[in-house]
């Protein structure tokens, strides 16, 4: 079997075993983090009623021009400021963190400590 597909399996079991712990609710909606290798974005879903309340990306418009590369850690903090600051707007203070099977370091962490910093707790 190849690295590459061994590694996806393992992904998604860590997913799926993130994933059956974590839910959104409309009073503690969670905050799903998606990263590639150029870019990364975060959500946050209320799971019951099914929708996105709000989204933030590296490439959205508005985050665009404050980092031009989305891959690194400066990239993750300006979203995750971003995500934090269009959450307190609607009314949302607490999340629960769902890091989609990514490990809790570099970009996700960033993302993760720049949205507490936002006023989001979790």
């Amino acid at each position: 079997m190849r690295q590459e597909s061994v590694k996806r399996i393992r992904q998604t079991r860590r997913r799926k075993r993130v994933r059956s712990k974590v839910s959104g609710t409309p009073d503690q909606p969670r905050l799903a983090v998606a990263r590639s290798h150029r870019n990364i974005s975060a959500q946050i879903i209320d799971d019951l009623a099914g929708r996105t309340l709000c989204a933030a990306s590296t490439q959205s418009k508005g985050l665009r021009a404050q980092c031009p590369y989305g891959g690194n850690t400066q990239a993750a903090a300006v979203v995750g400021k971003a995500i934090g600051e269009q959450a307190r707007a609607l009314g949302i203070e607490r999340v629960c963190f769902d890091r989609s099977g990514y490990n809790y370091h570099g970009r996700v962490k960033a993302l993760a400590q720049a949205a507490r910093e936002a006023g989001l707790k979790f």
